[in-house]
């Protein structure tokens, strides 16, 4: 059995890059475990600073239970280089090459709008862009 993963991003604003990400994912937010009601009752059982608190997270899932949860913490230091790991984001692959071109492009543009920003387009083939944090991620089309 293979495993399973979650990806977590470091943050600066734990909410707007939920949102952000619930808008490019179509991910919803994670209730919390059981046996708890909220997330603040879950996190009261860790014994945390005063000064973390609920709103400096956020747990996002794909709300068909396909695609990996995503965490997002806030931490105190700002990004400073390229992402070792990024998410990419694929479009239908059907259709010729003009055809999924114009997904990618119409999607990178709806990201664009959620907040998200085009850092270089590859050759007709993918779109590098920024999350309004600045971590990379490529918006690109699935196997044909």
């Amino acid at each position: 059995m293979a495993a399973s993963i979650d990806l977590t991003l470091d943050s600066t604003d734990a909410q707007v890059l939920a949102a952000f990400w619930k808008t490019a994912l179509g991910y919803v937010d994670e209730p919390p475990p059981a046996p708890f009601a909220t997330r603040e009752e879950w996190l009261a059982q860790f014994d945390l600073p005063e000064d973390d608190l609920p709103e400096h997270a956020a747990w996002l899932c794909d709300p068909d239970g396909v695609g990996p949860r995503l965490s997002i913490l806030n931490v105190p230091e700002p990004k400073t280089a390229k992402n070792r790991l990024h998410i990419d984001i694929r479009v239908p692959g059907h259709g010729n090459p003009v055809e999924r071109w114009a997904r990618i492009t119409a999607e990178s543009e709806r990201l664009v709008k959620a907040g998200g920003r085009v850092l270089e387009e590859v050759d007709e083939h993918h779109v590098v862009m920024a999350d309004p944090e600045g971590n990379e991620f490529c918006v690109a089309a699935t196997s044909a």
